[in-house]
């Protein structure tokens, strides 16, 4: 009999339990044909890189199997025919590896982590922890007063915001709003030279 992985990926709507009774049941339907389940492992409830049948997440199964081709074939059919079945996918190997998969792996190394006691002493210190940076004043009285015109000028006279703006040159003003005729009118007549000739 050849070695092969098997994983396969379960809609989100199913819970971890009954997605695992799902796995023992295509487990019975290998054992039938003639094959062996070495191991099963329960992934977990993982994100999708897309969406599949509408679904965002899937519940993610592994099987180890010694099987003929004939069952594998038979397990890829109803695989096919279940509407909770998202994706499956069977691979042929040398051997098949006892040991928890590299996903359980990390998986369980997270857990660890996770339980594991914090203890104060091990972890770095903080600037926070220290009360080195200055803390935002609370008191009325540290706090800057606003002028009663507020931040931005409010209530100035208009002469003084007049005598702030740069002041325009009068001929930089003329000729602004005014009609070509009018301009025309205000402009200097030129001087012609005596003899009609510049030259």
């Amino acid at each position: 009999m050849r070695c092969y992985e098997h994983t396969f990926i379960a809609r989100q709507d199913l819970s971890p339990q009954q997605a695992q009774t799902l796995a023992e049941t295509y487990a019975g339907v290998l054992t039938e044909h003639g094959a062996e389940v070495t191991k099963t492992e329960y992934w977990g409830l993982r994100n999708l890189s897309y969406r599949i049948r509408k679904n965002r997440k899937g519940h993610y199964l592994h099987l180890n199997v010694r099987a003929p081709a004939d069952a594998i074939s038979e397990l890829e059919r109803q695989e096919g025919l279940s509407d909770d079945v998202l994706r499956y996918l069977t691979v042929k190997v040398d051997q098949l590896d006892e040991a928890p998969s590299i996903v359980m792996q990390t998986r369980s190394s997270r857990e660890e982590r996770s339980r594991r006691p914090h203890d104060d002493d091990d972890r770095p210190r903080r600037a926070r922890d220290d009360d080195e940076r200055p803390r935002r004043a609370r008191d009325d009285e540290e706090r800057p007063r606003r002028s009663p015109e507020g931040e931005t000028g409010r209530g100035q006279d208009e002469s003084k915001r007049a005598e702030e703006r740069p002041r325009r040159s009068p001929e930089g003003e003329a000729g602004r709003g005014q009609d070509v005729s009018e301009r025309a009118e205000e402009r200097p007549a030129k001087a012609e030279a005596p003899g009609g000739d510049a030259s």
